[in-house]
């Protein structure tokens, strides 16, 4: 089991800045731009490489990006994909880890073409209608 001491060892702060930043959908020179005219987007880049950035520094990044100082302090990549691996979506794999697909117990094309049946129907049936309603408008134009 590690201990903080070890874990905090381990989170790169900068490579945490850039997962941020790339999430948030921003290239380095609108977050060089958000942070002021001293910043460019290499010095972005430097600061993506840093392994610890500096507290008053890391705080002024976080307001930039619109995150908490202490998701790009403490964000570890591979503990949240060992957390998400601990899932086990039985839609997907059964105990042996091997895919299971969802089949149809019917032909979608067959489905689709009933449907297409059914508005031809529907449409005979209107146009019957609309048959009836002329032969009822010429019998009264006739009498009248």
């Amino acid at each position: 089991m590690t201990t903080t001491a070890e874990r905090s060892n381990q989170i790169h702060q900068g490579r945490n800045v850039k997962r941020f930043r790339e999430m948030l959908g921003l290239k380095q020179e609108a977050l060089a731009l958000e942070l002021g005219e001293d910043w460019s987007q290499k010095r972005i880049s430097l600061l993506e490489a840093k392994e610890v950035i500096e507290p008053e520094l890391l705080s002024k990044i976080a307001q930039a990006l619109k995150v908490p100082e202490e998701a790009i302090k403490n964000f570890d990549e591979q503990a949240a994909v060992t957390y998400f691996n601990t899932f086990n979506d039985n839609s997907f794999s059964n105990s042996n880890g091997t895919f299971h697909a969802n089949y149809c117990t019917f032909n979608p094309i067959d489905k689709w073409l009933e449907v297409i049946e059914e508005n031809k129907k529907l449409y005979e049936r209107l146009l019957d209608s609309e048959r009836e309603k002329v032969d009822i408008l010429k019998q009264a134009l006739q009498k009248g």
